[in-house]
């Protein structure tokens, strides 16, 4: 699914969650968030999980989930969201309100769950937190402990993955706060186009891909990438990085938000795995953009292929 509400940016396209036997559900956007462990119950679809972040055992590190001080600012577990409600049918088996139609659970872990994006085909999914997350902005997704749904995505979307994104390029990402239209953190597995994928190997070629994340801000590595046709040029900052073992919403926060002074609910984040003809060259491209660069943008919809 995608999530726009901003006239100025791409055309909101709503997506809906499909149950299995029923076919029309929820509908889904580009959301982010967070917020305490939901209850246990008997699992639903995919692995064998409760829906809640578990109590970690002793020395294994904090729990993925933010905690209950958060609240506020992350999304409180008795939010009516629909995306919020989709989580909670696949972790819980809660019912959705009423007109609110179950989704499909493609896969449901203690930390993450992903479902079907609309238009629903094989290239265009959610992955989405167990815990109530409402979206880029919540501090607890920087910290040490945090979950990193990046990698979750790209261990599914990748070819092999338990839910592969079945297209040449693949593209992970996510909106800003305002470029949402629901309020639970999902990060978009999707396709990407051929020309983008050109378009960021000459770029690196050429030097303009920051290697290190303290190059992310720089002028030099601020590029213009095409979106769809007629929609012109829009600039992120283009880095390079080896794997996607470190957390990247941290790495936005210490090396653009905080010392350009940016907002973090404002930022929307991308990831194009580097490919070439003999398949994943090992290495991930990190796109960040937002409305303070000038033709900037604060929605992955326009480097993402959802149809």
């Amino acid at each position: 699914m995608n999530d726009r509400k901003n006239s100025g940016e791409l055309p909101r396209r709503q997506f809906l969650a499909f149950s299995g036997a029923v076919g029309a559900a929820t509908f889904l956007a580009g959301t982010g968030g967070i917020g305490n462990a939901v209850a246990a119950a008997a699992p639903v679809h995919g692995d064998s999980l409760s829906g809640r972040c578990p109590t970690p055992p002793p020395g294994a590190g904090q729990s993925p989930c933010p905690p209950a001080q958060l609240q506020p600012v992350c999304g409180r577990p008795t939010d009516n969201d629909p995306l919020w409600n989709d989580v909670q049918y696949c972790t819980r088996g809660t019912l959705p309100p009423p007109p609110q139609n179950p989704p499909s659970c493609l896969r449901t872990t203690p930390n993450y769950v992903v479902l079907h994006g609309r238009p629903e085909n094989q290239h265009n999914y959610l992955l989405s937190p167990s815990c109530r997350i409402t979206g880029i902005e919540c501090p607890s997704l920087t910290t040490s402990g945090a979950e990193n749904y990046w990698n979750d995505a790209w261990e599914n979307a990748r070819s092999g993955g338990s839910v592969p994104v079945q297209y040449p390029n693949i593209g992970l990402g996510i909106n800003s706060q305002n470029a949402r239209r629901f309020n639970q953190l999902h990060l978009h597995m999707a396709g990407v186009r051929a020309s983008t994928q050109r378009r960021l190997q000459d770029l690196e070629s050429m030097g303009r891909i920051a290697t290190q994340p303290a190059q992310w801000g720089a002028q030099a590595h601020q590029v213009p990438i095409s979106g769809p046709q007629g929609t012109g040029d829009r600039t992120y900052r283009a880095l390079r990085l080896p794997n996607l073992g470190q957390n990247l919403f941290a790495l936005l926060s210490r090396y653009l938000v905080v010392p350009y002074g940016l907002n973090m609910a404002n930022q929307t984040l991308i990831v194009v795995p580097k490919m070439t003809a003999a398949g994943f060259a090992g290495t991930f491209y990190v796109l960040s953009s937002d409305n303070s660069l000038h033709d900037g943008t604060s929605t992955c919809d326009y480097l993402l292929e959802y149809s």
